[in-house]
């Protein structure tokens, strides 16, 4: 089930203690104005009642997947209703991971599983605009016909900031979200400065190579979605869901 901000805050419904915890940190981070959070169009989407959440199980399980791919495509049917700076905002319960004192990379490989799994429950094919290819350019994750930018925080970040969470958290922005924030017109150049300074700042670390805009020859949204403490990327792509439909296809 989606939620919206006030839903969360009013107490609609009688969330677990992690919830909530998980929720206030999230809602302190989006308000703190000392150092504020990088991303200005999250802010807006948070203080608007732009932003949606939802809450899956441990993300080990199938049932945290089957999860997911709910909230996905319920998301997909009312994103545009939103707001422009729209996005969905998943936690993860991350307790038990927490007390086995997960790695980075242990989340990486994690995330990706995630994405994985829930693309095979996905009730549309791939939107005929998108590559399938990750490392083509405009490749983007979809589900249920819609493409999507994912980002990843974790407890496990140390160093960038922008980069950790109490507990595991996913996030979704649409891709028409992006339509006029982008390095084409003079609002989505000026965004992406103040953006990278924001980020410099409260990071305290130069930003991480891989960050790039949509569409550039050399950019890959994959390597954006999750990003370590250092400079390091995986060398491919771990969403393989597609490459593996296509092969159980050929005859």
């Amino acid at each position: 089930m989606l939620y919206t901000k006030e839903e969360i805050e009013n107490h609609v419904i009688d969330f677990d203690l992690w919830q909530h915890e998980v929720y206030e940190q999230f809602s302190s981070m989006m308000n703190q104005r000392e150092t504020p959070y990088p991303c200005v169009p999250g802010i807006q989407g948070f203080m608007k009642n732009m932003l949606r959440f939802g809450f899956v199980d441990d993300p080990r399980t199938d049932k945290s997947t089957d999860q997911l791919a709910g909230l996905l495509k319920e998301y997909g049917e009312i994103s545009r209703d939103t707001g422009n700076y729209a996005s969905l905002v998943i936690f993860c319960d991350t307790r038990a991971l927490l007390e086995e004192q997960t790695t980075i990379d242990q989340y990486e490989e994690l995330f990706w599983t995630m994405l994985n799994e829930t693309h095979k429950k996905d009730p549309s094919p791939w939107p005929e605009d998108i590559p399938k290819e990750p490392e083509d350019p405009a490749w983007e994750f979809c589900f249920n016909g819609a493409p999507y930018f994912a980002f990843c925080a974790t407890p496990a970040h140390e160093i960038r900031n922008s980069r950790r969470f109490p507990c595991l958290l996913l996030a979704f922005q649409p891709r028409w979200v992006f339509d006029e924030i982008n390095d084409s017109t003079p609002f989505g150049r000026k965004i992406k400065k103040v953006i990278r300074q924001r980020l410099v700042e409260y990071d305290g670390i130069p930003t991480h190579p891989a960050l790039k805009w949509y569409g550039q020859k050399d950019n890959h949204e994959w390597k954006q979605y999750f990003i370590k403490d250092d400079e390091s990327t995986l060398s491919k792509c771990p969403f393989t869901a597609l490459k593996n439909k296509w092969k159980s296809l050929r005859p």
